[in-house]
């Protein structure tokens, strides 16, 4: 298990202090002692889905999932899967990334001082205290500029998040202490590449992030259309970032790029050798082994017979170097089992999450008690650090 850290609390003229003495003394690059550079599991909601025994087999170190807040209210959180799993894998010794998802897509934000935000911060006091000092990392917030209303992405969440994340900073200082093994991110930002979704509001939060010390960094998802559209993500929120800051990246994929093939004809020796009719499409052969998973072989022949699927097959290997190169990669947790969301109605149109995950239970048939292999085991594995 990694060493758990306390809480970094400096400014950038302080920034030097997270430099080894010896790298700065021979003019090296900063060595960040939170840039682990580690590449983990992640479960999202679904954390109930997790099985030590495939942990182990890839190699996994690093586990992260997320918690509905509203969850709150049906319950004391401790009891909550997605609560009592994480903190059951700290336990355990694995290391732990944390995301507080607050959704806020169908209603609107309260306003600071209202009776709404003070709802919303005893909802934080019930949880924090089932996590803090328990995980290694928690992350104020899951996607806010996609779990918010549209016309709200402006101060209005910026006001919010700030609110929620001072909360947070109070709690950790009075009841986690000054050597807290639980550091503090705001995530996540989505689509950097666009460049209208770098907007007045995203330069606030990373304004925040940058100017609040007990801030480590900031969270990203870079779920693009193609492997170069990451790089923008980095050439916004590097610069715009302490020198001593590291930064997440908890969601990854390529699924706009799978989507866009969804509709091509599979390969005509794929569909000869297992009775497909010709011209049948991509996603069609994804809902046969929906409907009746496939053998190991017999998926990996469907992807490797994809010229638009091979073509990216090191897709994973690709962007870990790119986040390790910058060397302030924190850590990086990649899709590690398809879910029930994933395979409800697939059709030609439906987002392709499936053919990310490193374990695809939905798609190809078990091996005993562990779910049958996604193509990206092997990478995931060869990517660990010990």
């Amino acid at each position: 298990m990694l060493r758990r850290l306390p809480a970094i609390a400096l400014t950038a003229i302080l920034a030097v202090s997270t430099v080894t003495h010896a790298a700065a003394a021979e003019g090296a690059e900063p060595v960040i002692d939170n840039a682990y550079g580690a590449l983990g599991a992640n479960f999202n909601q679904n954390l109930d889905s997790l099985d030590y025994r495939e942990l182990r087999e890839a190699r996994a170190q690093w586990v992260r999932g997320f918690f509905p807040m509203p969850a709150t209210d049906q319950g004391d959180p401790a009891g909550h899967f997605a609560i009592s799993t994480i903190t059951e894998a700290a336990g355990r010794g694995f290391d732990t990334v944390f995301s507080l998802k607050f959704p806020y897509d169908a209603a609107s934000f309260p306003a600071p001082g209202s009776a709404k935000m003070a709802a919303e911060l005893a909802r934080l006091d019930k949880v924090l205290p089932t996590v803090m000092g328990k995980v290694d990392i928690l992350t104020i917030g899951n996607e806010p500029f996609i779990e918010s209303l549209p016309a709200e992405r402006d101060q209005r969440l910026n006001t919010f998040y700030e609110t929620v994340a001072r909360h947070v900073i109070d709690y950790r200082r009075e009841r986690c202490g000054a050597d807290c093994g639980t550091t503090l991110y705001m995530g996540a930002l989505n689509r950097l590449d666009l460049p209208d979704r770098r907007t007045p509001a995203a330069e606030r939060w990373m304004a925040f992030v940058r100017e609040t010390p007990e801030i480590e960094g900031v969270d990203i998802h870079p779920h693009i259309p193609a492997p170069e559209n990451a790089q923008p993500f980095l050439d916004y929120i590097l610069p715009r970032m302490r020198p001593d800051q590291t930064f997440l990246v908890t969601e990854f994929s390529l699924v706009w790029y799978w989507q866009r093939h969804l509709k091509d004809p599979v390969s005509a020796q794929f569909a000869q050798k297992y009775g497909f009719a010709p011209g049948t499409q991509v996603w069609q052969v994804i809902k046969a082994a929906i409907d009746a998973p496939f053998s190991e072989r017999k998926w990996e022949e469907f992807l490797a017979g994809s010229p638009w699927f091979t073509s990216q097959a090191g897709f994973l290997r690709d962007q870990m170097e790119l986040y390790r190169g910058t060397g302030r990669l924190a850590v990086a947790t990649y899709g590690f089992k398809q879910d029930d969301l994933m395979v409800a109605n697939f059709g030609p149109d439906k987002a392709p999450w499936l053919l990310n995950s490193v374990y695809a239970p939905y798609t190809v048939q078990p091996r005993g008690v562990l779910s049958g292999r996604g193509h990206w085991l092997d990478d995931f594995r060869a990517l660990q650090r010990s």
